[in-house]
């Protein structure tokens, strides 16, 4: 029968239906079990976050941690009435929902709070199916869409009301199962810009130079031959705020909500911090890290050369007997700890050894007034 604090009304949890706290003979249970104490680290970073004395977090840690076994075991005892389970703000008490009147006492039995619902989990996913296979070009006008089990039906939220009503019309999902709003939200890709990492133009690659960034804008530089001024990137996104090729040989996106990092990848993955863009010597030797080929050391042959590409000449370049092969443009050459260029382009490969040549950084740096991140 229905929880004398819940109803169920057009398929809508009425707003009056309040959690009861969890149990305490599950509470007492829970203390008695020999649960491995919290990382500080994690204590701290809650008491940090969520504004929660230490005592309060390790409560909190606590409860989660017996409300995921609880709902581990009401999925499996409910079966194809389950309609999801969420906690409460203080993580205090487990509500469970459920589309059978008849499973209210099993779930008191666990110590959670039962809610009626008309929908089940199973029912919620299968209309997020639908929406996710929606038109690719409806899906475009949209923000993001989840299982909100809160609400037992569907969120589907656009810059518009009109963009969002628009898909759930495209998906042809059941409306009375469906929420429409507007949001503010424009979620892109959380990506660290790393020297030498790739990044893509459409099914074109080419690789990061060093990150930069230009007043708060975050990004990073790379080969001017790999796209002209306007294109967009993904893995991270951005788009290329300027590009000079032929004559020069350098670019710079930028990358908003993006991360830049004061990092070149090295060998292995590991990561080689940045410090500065003081110019190496004739000589001295350089390292390159790019998308393709990873890795790869060797010395400075000469500054200011001029290379004639097929697309035109390009002045101003560093000669090195460091291996590159396609892909590997716009990668990071570093000298120690010393950014000094972008790779432009070059002859042979890292099989039999070659000749590269990469564009001076701080030339691009001076041309965009950019700011390298360093370590």
């Amino acid at each position: 029968m229905l929880s004398k604090r819940c109803a169920l009304v057009s398929g809508v949890i009425l707003a009056a239906c309040l959690a009861t706290p969890i149990s305490p003979a599950a509470a007492d249970q829970a203390s008695q079990s020999a649960s491995p104490t919290p990382p500080p680290s994690v204590v701290d970073a809650l008491e940090r976050d969520l504004g929660l004395s230490e005592q309060q977090a390790l409560t909190r840690l606590a409860n989660e941690e017996r409300a995921a076994a609880t709902d581990a075991t009401l999925t499996a005892q409910l079966g194809a009435s389950y309609g999801g389970a969420w906690l409460n703000d203080d993580a205090s008490k487990l509500l469970v929902a459920t589309t059978d009147p008849g499973t209210t006492a099993t779930i008191e039995s666990h110590g959670a709070q039962p809610v009626v619902v008309a929908r089940s989990l199973a029912q919620l996913n299968a209309i997020m199916q639908q929406v996710d296979r929606a038109p690719r070009r409806v899906q475009a006008a949209a923000a993001l869409w989840y299982v909100d089990v809160k609400t037992n039906s569907v969120s589907i939220q656009a810059p518009t009301v009109e963009a969002a009503e628009a898909l759930a019309a495209a998906a042809g999902v059941d409306r009375s199962a469906v929420s429409v709003s507007a949001t503010a939200e424009r979620p892109v890709p959380l990506i660290n810009i790393i020297g030498g990492a790739p990044y893509y133009i459409g099914s074109s690659r080419c690789s990061v130079g060093f990150s930069v960034t230009k007043g708060s804008t975050p990004g990073f530089v790379t080969a001017g031959h790999c796209r002209l001024a306007g294109s967009t990137t993904s893995n991270p996104t951005g788009t290329f705020q300027g590009a000079s090729f032929p004559g020069n040989d350098y670019a710079w996106v930028a990358a908003p909500g993006n991360t830049p990092q004061p990092w070149v990848r090295g060998s292995g993955g590991a990561n080689v911090i940045v410090r500065g863009s003081t110019q190496a010597a004739v000589g001295s030797s350089i390292c390159r890290s790019g998308s393709t080929t990873g890795w790869h050391c060797g010395t400075i042959q000469q500054h200011n050369a001029t290379v004639r590409y097929s697309q035109g000449t390009v002045t101003g370049l560093t000669r090195t007997n460091v291996c590159a092969e396609p892909g590997d443009s716009g990668g990071s050459f570093i000298s120690g700890s010393q950014a000094q260029g972008m790779t432009s382009g070059g002859s042979g490969n890292c099989t039999s050894g070659g000749t590269t040549y990469h564009q001076p950084v701080n030339e691009a740096l001076s041309a965009y007034g950019l700011t390298l991140k360093t370590g």
